[in-house]
């Protein structure tokens, strides 16, 4: 499905990916997890189109990314969820939510999102701004959902939610992904990414530097505390 072979992106002079290569198959949830600033969300903008790839490419289903307007991106079937959510405060969360269609939402599409996230058809006039960290997070997934993607991108989705509300978002995830659509998540919480990836890739300095499932992380405390200088 996704395939990252050979990735390098630049800020000016300075090259933050170094040759990210990573796969995401078919059904799969896939982690993408290291320390602050080692390029994890930089790799995802790469492929999203956001940040300009200097060399490798990204290919989806087939169709190489590399080189596309970030706007024609999503139209393959990807959606993306950044960090900090990126929902407009000042519209209505009805206006986030289907601000990236053509025409008016179907009653399916509407259906698809009011029957996963009953919250947000009870906050449709409110504005965006107003709503708690975790119904964002929701609002951001759901106007991602409503294009139908096959691949679902998420950067740091636990970022700023109440701990409460955290298994919450793991059960939304885990639902998303058996209705078929695939996931790669950048994550910081290693609780979460144990208990929702089948595949962890560890970054550093620019590069992925180990690959294992996730069970087979969980063995590994020397691998977690040198990589992401935390206790499994």
């Amino acid at each position: 499905m996704l395939e990252v072979r050979d990735l390098h992106a630049s800020y000016g002079k300075v090259e933050v990916l170094q040759g990210v290569s990573l796969d995401v198959a078919d059904g799969e949830i896939v982690g993408l997890l290291g320390r602050n600033g080692v390029g994890k969300t930089t790799t995802l903008k790469a492929i999203m189109g956001l940040v300009r790839a200097s060399a490798g490419r990204a290919t989806f289903d087939g169709v190489d990314l590399t080189g596309l307007a970030a706007h024609r991106v999503p139209a393959h079937g990807i959606g993306y969820v950044p960090q900090g959510r990126g929902i407009f405060p000042n519209l209505t969360v009805e206006e986030n939510l289907f601000l990236g269609l053509r025409s008016e939402p179907s009653a399916q599409q509407r259906a698809l999102i009011f029957d996963r996230f009953p919250q947000l058809q009870e906050r449709l006039t409110q504005k965006g701004g107003t709503l708690s960290g975790g119904e964002q997070q929701q609002l951001a997934i759901a106007r991602c959902l409503v294009m139908q993607p096959k691949l679902l991108i998420l950067d740091e989705p636990t970022e700023g939610i109440m701990p409460i509300l955290i298994k919450e978002i793991r059960s939304e995830i885990r639902k998303i992904n058996k209705t078929g659509v695939s996931i790669l998540l950048v994550e910081q919480n290693l609780v979460t990414a144990f208990k929702i990836c089948s595949v962890i890739y560890l970054m550093e300095k620019g590069a992925i530097v180990h690959r294992s499932s996730a069970a087979d992380l969980k063995t590994q405390p020397d691998v977690i505390h040198r990589y992401l200088g935390m206790a499994a």
